[in-house]
């Protein structure tokens, strides 16, 4: 794992400089609160799911983060990302990595191997590749699709699964499918850069993470989507 995070700095490092003096291509940088809500769930959770890039139109660094922190918690549970992306067809990035997903009693570091694009139908959409320092392999997948009811009012349906080769006991993940989250939200885009918006949301814990966690739950949310 040292030798995969220190390759990973590497291949950072030289993916964006190689593009520094690029012609007309203009370094850009965003950053993207796609979500930041309140869920009315038992647990009563703040939940965010973000992130921020910096780059190239072919080569760039991503910044993942999302996670949860409940009413009663002392911390928050995340899945935090740095990767490398590369532009390999129109509308899609091949990315390398490093996550880090933390919990309240423990904290695990995954090599990363991503796909991400607008998929047929223009659903936005990430896949996942995890490889743990315990040997554990995960897949994580979402994706998403906007529709336009009019210029400010966005119907977006969600939909995010899990899985994984090993149980973690302490991370609350188990082996096999693991989890399945669909969500729907309606935002109003006072401007693009701010929108207020309401939702529903489905979870459901499957297998081994559901004996760990029992879970089968749907919850209202209300939140904001900014970016900058």
């Amino acid at each position: 794992m040292k030798k995969l995070l220190l390759s990973t700095v590497v291949i950072l490092a030289l993916g964006v400089s190689a593009y520094a003096g690029g012609g007309g291509d203009i370094l850009r940088a965003t950053a993207m609160v796609d979500k930041l809500e309140y869920q009315f769930n038992d647990e009563k959770a703040v939940s965010w799911d973000t992130y921020a890039y910096i780059g190239y139109d072919m080569n760039k660094v991503y910044i993942y983060s999302e996670g949860e922190k409940a009413d009663k918690s002392s911390s928050a549970d995340s899945e935090n990302q740095l990767v490398y992306s590369r532009a390999i067809l129109p509308y899609w990035d091949m990315q390398i990595g490093v996550g880090y997903d933390k919990t309240e009693i423990s904290d695990t570091t995954w090599g990363v191997i991503a796909i991400q694009g607008l998929a047929p139908y223009f659903f936005e959409t990430r896949a996942t590749l995890l490889v743990g320092d315990d040997g554990n392999i995960g897949l994580r997948a979402d994706a998403e699709y906007e529709a336009l009811i009019t210029q400010k009012l966005i119907f977006t349906p969600s939909i995010e699964l899990s899985a994984y080769s090993k149980d973690n006991l302490k991370m609350g993940i188990g082996s096999g499918f693991s989890n399945l989250t669909l969500g729907a939200r309606l935002r109003y885009e006072f401007v693009r850069e701010f929108a207020p918006y309401i939702g529903i949301e489905w979870s459901k814990n499957f297998s081994n993470t559901d004996k760990m966690l029992p879970l089968n739950e749907t919850y209202a949310t209300a939140g904001l989507r900014f970016w900058f």
